[in-house]
């Protein structure tokens, strides 16, 4: 339905919105001037917009189809808004003004593209089967805003639920600007995490042995969590527990009465997130009795994994497909240890979550700074390729869902059954 020549008109538009969102980031769930900003950049559009209550969301349904006619089906579209607590290190012209705050992870391009795929769609709106739902989503970087957003009905926010849901990510390094890849199944971990606090009785450094020390403890039980994952955990399907944080003491000839650590944990199953959760808990406690201290565990249960519907990914990919060209979407070969709560939405409705490569042409991608690197730079060249893909995805799902209402079975509009999608389904991977 679209093509990206529909989507080269808005390039300066794009371009120039991502920059004043990139000059000012905000953090978390309350996100006041982006929200504004984002609600200006839609103003003229036929949409229906409201804005969250635990948040600073903006929720916009278009409605498709002739004026008076029955609505159709819904799809959801979706674009995270917040930045990241880094100090930027970047040196370009729209760098951030907020000391502290960045868009290190490219969220400023996604809300530019749902924009200019809002723009797009709303152009053709009496083309479309059904309605499209545009969320703007706060809090991301691990606020849980997407289940926040949920839990305020975004999913029925058209009057019925969306029958499918797509979102993008864009890469700094590893793909090419303009490439698009994804996966069925698994494509993203589950992200949880734990906070520990060994409680022993402190003492002279020159005399242990009248001490508990809870420094050695905290030692031992960081080294224990990597053999605990060596040791019972399938390598196939992996789990990663990274300890990143240790806080104990104040001089070098005190023994403490207490010591604390943190870790992130990292898997890509279900099955695997529960063992891991139960196998840290025992490891800590039978090494904290071992050694006669207490040991208090906040094991915090986070973004769990992304699953990517299979049916959706290869239209998803069908799409990407007929708009981008041959070789330009590929199936990547392993899910990434990164974490996403566009999870919670995925486990409600169908749908595919996609990366778009948005490396600057001087950069390597296998050698750039990588999302969330205070130094980390994105192509904004790549914004009209996101924004016409968001939007062909609605559009030609909706055909799609309207034709299976009425029983006509799949449109060819759709994209996903060409030769590179059969491809995909059958395991190829493009180089």
């Amino acid at each position: 339905m679209f093509q990206l020549s529909d989507a080269t008109a808005l390039t300066d538009d794009l371009r120039t919105l991502r920059r004043a969102l990139h000059a000012e980031p905000e953090l978390g769930l309350h996100l006041p001037d982006t929200q504004r900003t984002v609600i200006d950049a839609l103003d003229g559009l036929p949409l229906e917009i409201t804005t969250g209550t635990a948040l600073s969301s903006v929720t916009a349904v278009l409605r498709g189809g002739r004026p008076g006619e029955r609505s159709g089906p819904a799809v959801l579209l979706r674009a995270d808004m917040d930045a990241l607590p880094v100090q930027e290190a970047t040196g370009l012209p729209y760098t951030s003004r907020r000391d502290g705050v960045m868009h290190a992870c490219g969220h400023d391009l996604h809300v530019a593209a749902l924009v200019g795929a809002a723009r797009l769609l709303a152009g053709r709106r009496e083309e479309l089967a059904g309605d499209v739902v545009f969320m703007f989503q706060p809090g991301e970087e691990g606020h849980g805003g997407a289940r926040l957003m949920l839990d305020e009905g975004v999913l029925d926010a058209a009057g019925e639920r969306v029958v499918a849901a797509y979102g993008l990510h864009v890469l700094a390094n590893t793909l090419p600007a303009g490439l698009v890849a994804t996966r069925p199944g698994t494509i993203l971990a589950a992200s949880d995490g734990f906070d520990v606090t060994v409680t022993g009785r402190g003492g002279h450094g020159s005399a242990p042995h009248t001490a508990k020390d809870p420094v050695t403890v905290v030692c031992e039980m960081v080294l224990a969590l990597q053999t605990m994952v060596t040791r019972t955990v399938d390598v196939f399907d992996p789990a990663v527990v990274t300890v990143g944080a240790i806080h104990a003491g104040d001089a070098r000839n005190v023994i403490p009465q207490t010591a604390t650590f943190s870790a992130t944990v990292r898997t890509l199953s279900e099955p695997v997130r529960a063992q891991v959760r139960a196998s840290v808990l025992r490891t800590l406690r039978g090494i904290a009795d071992a050694h006669g201290v207490e040991v208090a565990v906040d094991y915090e249960d986070g973004y769990p994994v992304t699953v990517n519907d299979p049916a959706e990914t290869a239209f998803a990919t069908g799409v990407a497909d007929g708009l981008l060209g041959a070789g330009r979407t590929f199936v990547a070969p392993r899910p990434i240890s990164g974490s996403e709560d566009f999870s919670f939405v995925l486990q409600e409705v169908p749908g595919a979550f996609l990366g778009v490569g948005a490396c600057p042409a001087d950069r390597d991608p296998a050698a750039a700074p990588m999302n969330h690197s205070p130094e980390a730079a994105y192509d904004d060249g790549v914004l009209p390729t996101a924004a016409a893909l968001l939007a062909d995805l609605a559009a030609r799902r909706l055909a799609r869902a309207a034709n299976d209402r009425t029983g006509d079975g799949g449109s060819a509009e759709d994209g996903s059954d060409d030769d590179g999608a059969r491809d995909r389904r059958a395991g190829t991977v493009a180089p």
